[in-house]
């Protein structure tokens, strides 16, 4: 019997994945300055990214990295099974661990690794299980697809579904996982609830906090912290240190025993190319910078502000979120295309989300706010929103890309 060719496979999907994406091109950046960057030969003021605090290219933090790489070269080029690990990777471990308030953190090259290691190393059996809300991040997802786990997921922030989830699958470990901050709206999730089921169920309570580590809670700990949970609630917590930190890789802190388990058994740590010092350093130093400048935090609260007033002053598709992701709703996604695409012309760029990724039916505008913006340039892009919008609904401004 002949095999599938996989060349006619790719062509029977890209009609799928084209409509995925459904004809919004991939933009590079040339240059970047602070929220200033340059597309296609076009200066723009981007509210797209995560660099929520304005850490990226803060002087300190740009500082440190290269003073690492003038002691320590480029990269680290091993795994720590091959002597990768560096004293910087264990510096910025225990500082993350104190400032988090959980015993112990282990330092992975990316966030997808981190998921999948967690994943990998604790639903290692037939019949263990993973309840997921159904908007977690991909690496969440995947994660337990390449553990072998069975995945259940439950409707969007919805504790009770978890709960039903994890009851018609009681036999085997469990584990569930959730995202705090979803990256498309910038919901959070209602964790002290899926506390209380992860204990009822007796599973592991897993959060992904790459959007609120730095942002939300007391001195920037996260949404764990701000609803009032620790270790003993949260064993382990996951977040990208490339968001509000501003540098790579990530992060997994919590339970002292599940986290040594982890740094000895884990594949995905164990045998993956350690971030290098410099990076490590950069990150490092960011970290500090987060723990100790609240007025990042306080104008973020500033500009939330002022893009949710102006947004309803607008009659604008608001979404429930008090974050620096702010989503505006509209039908299709030629519509948010086309918003995005004439706002590109105004000078401004922001990102779209397609309907199939939203979970409403509905396509995404999405804002991303940093504390490097000023009150005045949130102003205009919501002004600037609603005149486009209101080009659409008059059919004036529709450009022709987005009729493609």
């Amino acid at each position: 019997m002949a095999r599938p060719d996989l060349f006619e496979r790719i062509q029977t999907l890209r009609a799928s994945v084209d409509s995925l994406h459904s004809g919004a091109p991939v933009q590079a950046v040339g240059r970047r300055d602070g929220v200033r960057v340059e597309v296609d030969g076009h200066a723009l003021t981007s509210f797209r990214g995560s660099d929520y605090l304005g850490l990226a290219q803060q002087f300190g933090v740009v500082n440190a990295l290269q003073d690492a790489v003038a002691r320590e070269g480029v990269n680290g080029g091993a795994a720590p099974a091959a002597g990768g690990r560096h004293a910087l990777h264990q510096a910025l471990e225990i500082e993350a661990a104190e400032w988090l308030g959980h015993p112990r953190a282990l330092l992975f090259s990316s966030a997808y690794l981190a998921n999948l290691a967690v994943q990998q190393v604790l639903l290692c059996e037939d019949g263990d299980v993973c309840a997921q809300d159904q908007l977690n991040h991909p690496s969440l997802l995947d994660a337990t697809a390449l553990a072998g786990a069975r995945l259940r997921r439950y409707p969007h922030l919805d504790a009770e579904g978890a709960m039903r989830q994890l009851k018609h699958a009681a036999e085997g470990a469990a584990m569930l996982a959730t995202d705090a901050v979803f990256c498309i709206d910038g919901d959070s999730a209602p964790l002290r609830s899926l506390t209380l089921v992860a204990r009822m169920q007796e599973a592991l309570l897993c959060v992904d906090d790459t959007h609120g580590i730095g942002v939300l809670g007391e001195g920037g700990r996260g949404s764990v912290s701000a609803a009032g949970l620790g270790t003993a609630d949260v064993p382990l917590q996951v977040f990208a240190l490339d968001a509000a930190l501003g540098g790579s890789g990530a992060l997994v802190v919590g339970d002292a025993a599940l986290l040594e388990h982890l740094a000895a058994t884990a594949r995905p740590y164990l045998y993956s190319p350690a971030l290098s010092p410099a990076l490590t350093a950069a990150s490092l130093e960011a970290m500090r910078l987060a723990r100790r400048d609240d007025w990042r935090r306080e104008k973020l609260v500033e500009l939330v502000g002022v893009f949710r007033r102006a947004a309803r002053g607008h009659g604008l598709g608001l979404m429930a979120a008090e974050t620096p992701i702010q989503s505006l709703s509209f039908a299709t996604d030629q519509q948010a295309i086309a918003l995005a695409q004439n706002l590109q012309q105004a000078g401004m760029w922001v990102g779209t989300v397609p309907a199939s990724l939203t979970g409403d039916g509905a396509a995404r505008l999405r804002v991303s706010l940093s504390a490097l913006h000023v009150p005045a340039q949130v102003q205009a892009l919501v002004d600037a929103i609603a005149r486009a919008r209101d080009g659409l609904l008059a059919g004036t401004l529709l450009p022709a890309a987005a009729l493609a």
